[in-house]
C-alpha cells in the first residue's frame, strides 16, 4: 500500500491504515512532512507558516485531533476581539457585525457602516423581496452570483477580498456552486439570501468560529507521523500490472493500492501512464500560489495602527499585499506581551510573480505597504517567509461536472484513490476527510474500488 504525498490528507490516511494493521509507505519528495502545514518558533512566538487554524463547523479535523490525544491543546480564536477591516479608498473600514461572507444578517450594522454606499444598501434591502427561482440555475461564477443579488460594490468590497483569503482566486472564474454551495441552496429555497440568513438557526453551543492548537498546527503533523513508514523520495512513475508498479527515487516497488494524496496537477502527472483521460481531467483543475510573511516586532516600539484581527485589501485597491493578520490578537498563546506578530499574505491568482522576488524585496514591499495602511514605520526584529507554489486549488465554473467525470474515470481503476484539496473542499477538515475516506475504503473493501472520496 503506497501513499503519494505527506501532507495532512496523506498522513490522515496513513494513520488510519496503520492503526488497522495495513502496511503502507508514505512517499514525500520534500525533506519534511505536512505540506503547507508548518510551525516555527522564535523568542516565545509561535509562527504558523501556512494555515493557522481550521473552521470548527466542519467536524473532521476536530475529531482527528481528539483521537490522537491533542484535545487538551485545542484553543479557539479570540472572538470577543474579532474585528476585521477592509481597505476602501486608502483607509481601513471595519467589516459590519453580522456579515456572513457576502450577506448581512443584521440590518442596522450594515446601515451604519461606511463600507458600502447607500445605493448598495438600498439594493440589499430590495434583495429581501426576491423570490425563489422557478428551477435550478446553471453553474455561474461567484462574481455573476454576487452582482446579481447585491451589485458590483458588494463583489468588490466583500466577496473578492474575503474569498481571496481562502482561495487566492478570481471570483470571475470561481464556481459559486462549488465555492459557496450553501448560498446556492439558499437562493433555490428562498430566492433572497438576506431573508435566508436571517431565518437560519444559529448553531447550538456557540464556540469559536476558528480553532487551532496551542503549540501551532505543526504538532498535528508530528503526532500523526509517529510510527509511520515514510520515504522522502519523489514518485516518478506509476504503472498498472496486476496492481501497481511505482518507481520512486530510481527504484521500483509493487503495491495493491495507491492513494494519490497530492495536488491534482501532481496526480495528473502520475496517472498519465495509467489512464490518460483521467490525467487530462485532473490537469484541468488550476491552482494558485501564495506567500506568507511573518514580521515580528518589539511591542514597546510598535508605532502602527492596531487593526483587530487584521485587514483585507480588495483587488481594486491592492498593490501586492492582499491581507494581514495580527496573530496575537486572533489567537492566544501565539506571542508574549512584548511581541507583536503581523502575518502578511501575498500572491494568489493575480500575483504569482511575488514568489520569485528575493526575500529582502518581499520584506521591503510589505513594509512599504504597511507604512501606508497602518502608518507602521518600526523595523521588525526578524521575519519568516514561506512560499507555497501551486498550493491552492481553484474551483472554477464547471468544477462539479469536472469532478463527476474524474470520479467516473477513477472507478475504472481498482485500487486507485485520490485525496487532497483539489476535489471537494480545500480546508484542513476537507483534506482530513478525503484522506480518511480513502483509508476506510481500503480497510473495509476486500477488493477496493477506486474513487474520489466524498
Amino acid at each position: 500500500m503506497v501513499i503519494v504525498g505527506g501532507g495532512i490528507a496523506g498522513l490522515s490516511a496513513a494513520y488510519d491504515l496503520t492503526r488497522a494493521g495495513v502496511e503502507c509507505t508514505v512517499f514525500e519528495q520534500n525533506s519534511r512532512l505536512g505540506g503547507v502545514i508548518e510551525t516555527k518558533s522564535w523568542d516565545g512566538c509561535t509562527i504558523d507558516c501556512g494555515p493557522d487554524s481550521f473552521i470548527s463547523a466542519k467536524p473532521e479535523a476536530l475529531a482527528l485531533i481528539k483521537e490522537i490525544g491533542l484535545e487538551s491543546e485545542l484553543i479557539g480564536s479570540n472572538d470577543h476581539q474579532r474585528t476585521t477591516y477592509i481597505q476602501k479608498r486608502g483607509r481601513l473600514v471595519a467589516l459590519p457585525d453580522g456579515v456572513m461572507m457576502i450577506v448581512p444578517s443584521k440590518i442596522m450594522p450594515m446601515v451604519k457602516s461606511p463600507l458600502l454606499s447607500w445605493a448598495t444598501k438600498i439594493r440589499m434591502g430590495f434583495e429581501l423581496l426576491r423570490r425563489a427561482p422557478a428551477g435550478p440555475a446553471p453553474d455561474r461564477s461567484v462574481a455573476d452570483f454576487v452582482v446579481d443579488h447585491f451589485g458590483r460594490e458588494t463583489l468588490d468590497y466583500l466577496a473578492e477580498p474575503l474569498l481571496s483569503g481562502v482561495y487566492g482566486g478570481d471570483p470571475g472564474q470561481l464556481s459559486v456552486a462549488s465555492v459557496l454551495p450553501r448560498f446556492v441552496d439558499m437562493e433555490t429555497k428562498y430566492g433572497s439570501l438576506g431573508r435566508a440568513v436571517m431565518k437560519a438557526k444559529r448553531p447550538p453551543g456557540g464556540g469559536s468560529l476558528f480553532r487551532s492548537l496551542k503549540p501551532g498546527l505543526g504538532v498535528l503533523i508530528e503526532r500523526l507521523s509517529k510510527a509511520l513508514r515514510v520515504e522522502h523520495k519523489r514518485v516518478e512513475r506509476i504503472e498498472t500490472n496486476s496492481g501497481f508498479r511505482i518507481r520512486a527515487g530510481g527504484s521500483w516497488l509493487e503495491a495493491d493500492s495507491v492513494i494519490l494524496a497530492c495536488p491534482s496537477w501532481c496526480a495528473a502527472e502520475l496517472a498519465g501512464n495509467v489512464e490518460p483521460d483521467l490525467a487530462a481531467r485532473l490537469n484541468e483543475i488550476p491552482y494558485s500560489s501564495s506567500l506568507t510573511l511573518s514580521l515580528i516586532y518589539d511591542a514597546a516600539k510598535f508605532d502602527g495602527m492596531r487593526a483587530g484581527f487584521g485587514f483585507l485589501v480588495p483587488k481594486r485597491e491592492r498593490k501586492r499585499v492582499a491581507a494581514a493578520t495580527f496573530v496575537g490578537t486572533k489567537f492566544p498563546f501565539r506571542a508574549p506581551e512584548n511581541r507583536i506578530i503581523v502575518r502578511v499574505f501575498m500572491g494568489g491568482a493575480t500575483d504569482e510573480a511575488i514568489l520569485s522576488e528575493p526575500d529582502e524585496r518581499v520584506v521591503a514591499i510589505a513594509r512599504e505597504e504597511l507604512r501606508s495602511i497602518l502608518h507602521l514605520r518600526t523595523e521588525p526584529m526578524t521575519h519568516f517567509i514561506s512560499r507555497w507554489p501551486r498550493s491552492m486549488a481553484q474551483y472554477t465554473v464547471g468544477h462539479s461536472k469536472r469532478i463527476a467525470e474524474i470520479k467516473a474515470r477513477a472507478m475504472a481503476i481498482p485500487g486507485l484513490y485520490l485525496a487532497g484539496n483539489g476535489y471537494d473542499g480545500i480546508g484542513l477538515p476537507d483534506c482530513v476527510r478525503t484522506g480518511r475516506a480513502a483509508a476506510k475504503a481500503i480497510i473495509s473493501a476486500p477488493n477496493p474500488v477506486a474513487s474520489v472520496n466524498r
